[in-house]
Order: C-alpha cells, then structure tokens, then sequence
C-alpha cells in the first residue's frame, strides 16, 4: 500500500512493499547511490528478511521539470527486527558490539538496516518522512526500542537522526579515517512518541 504524508506544504508518497518485490525495487534504486562501496542485491536482502518481522518503505517523487509527473524512487528504508541469539554472523555481531548498550532480553527490539536518499532529493525530508512512518509501523508491532548504525562520514543522515531524538549509545573509532568510524544511536519507543512527529498521515491502497 502506499502513504500520502503531507510535511509542511509538501506531499509525500510512500510505498511500502512485500518482501521480494521490495527487494528488487532495492537493488535498483541502489544503482544511483554513488557514495556506497558495496550496494545490497535483492537475493540478499530476501535472505535476511525472510524470517523475521520487517517493513521496506520507498517514497516516490516527480522527475524536475518533466510535464507527465513520472513519478520516480527517490528514497528508501528497510528496518527489521533483531533478537539477542542471531544466528546470522553480522546480527550476531551485531548484538555483541550492542552489548551494555542495549538490553535484548524479553524486548522486542528493531533494527534500522539500510537506507538513503538519492542526491538530487536530499534535504527536501524524503528520509524523515520514511523513518517517521517506520517508527508508527514499529509501535503499532509492539516494538520497544530502534537502533541503527552509522559511519561518522553520513553527515546528513546523522542529522536527520539527531532531529528525530536517536540518542548515541556507543562510539567505535576507526584506527586511520576518523569518517569511517561507526556510531550506534537508539530510540525508545513510548506510546506518546507519534505525538510529536510533524507528518500527517493518510493511507491508500495502490493499484
């Protein structure tokens, strides 16, 4: 289905998909994010995905200056859950680095896996918006707690963080490049906490 939020004067469409066609709607906008080294493919997002609790969310936005207002994918996020005996190497590494941090025992924790906004769109609150729903999706689940890792070089995304209340929780500095070192942020998630997001939300059921 998809989400019509209305931030300010300006309109967003979200999408949010299925686990396969969202895994490959992923693997395509990713083709237009230069800045990362590695980008996901569609089989390993579905692999990650397939037993756990997730969302994938995409906004859409109209192509500049074009008269037909093609809509095109601008924006993206995937967050899923995360518990405290992974199996997964990098999820149990995870929640190892985690350790002290946050406690995963009887909670229902989410974790913010990837996502981005393409250049051209930056700054106009595409993320915002998608993080903003995926806290409500994540409320609505029972979810208690969000986490996400970033490197130290996502300048803009760590705002976008810092606006919506992620608190630093644990800092891991890289031996040669301080830009690529690693921040962990988290967020509780109180029954009171959509009281304070800025969008206005109104579902609709795409074709």
């Amino acid at each position: 289905f998809a989400s019509r939020i209305i931030f300010g004067l300006v309109e967003y469409l979200i999408k949010q998909y299925a686990l396969e066609p969202g895994a490959w709607e992923i693997q395509y906008i990713e083709e237009y994010f230069g800045e990362f080294p590695r980008r996901k493919t569609a089989n390993e997002i579905i692999t990650r995905l397939r037993d756990r609790e997730s969302l994938i969310l995409m906004a859409e936005a109209p192509l500049p200056d074009d008269p037909t207002g093609a809509l095109v994918p601008v924006s993206y996020k995937i967050v899923h859950e995360i518990r405290g005996n992974e199996s997964i190497p990098k999820l149990r590494d995870l929640v190892s680095r985690l350790d002290g941090a946050v406690r995963f025992d009887d909670r229902r924790i989410l974790y913010s896996w990837i996502g981005g906004t393409r250049r051209d769109w930056r700054g106009q609150g595409h993320f915002r918006a998608l993080t903003e729903e995926s806290e409500v999706w994540a409320m609505a689940a029972g979810f208690e707690e969000v986490v996400v890792k970033v490197k130290n070089r996502y300048y803009d995304m760590r705002a976008v963080l810092a606006s919506l209340q992620f608190n630093v929780v644990k800092h891991e500095p890289h031996e040669k490049d301080t830009s690529e070192s690693k921040i962990y942020l988290s967020k509780l998630l109180p029954a009171e906490l959509a009281r304070g997001h800025r969008s206005v939300r109104t579902v609709v059921y795409a074709e």
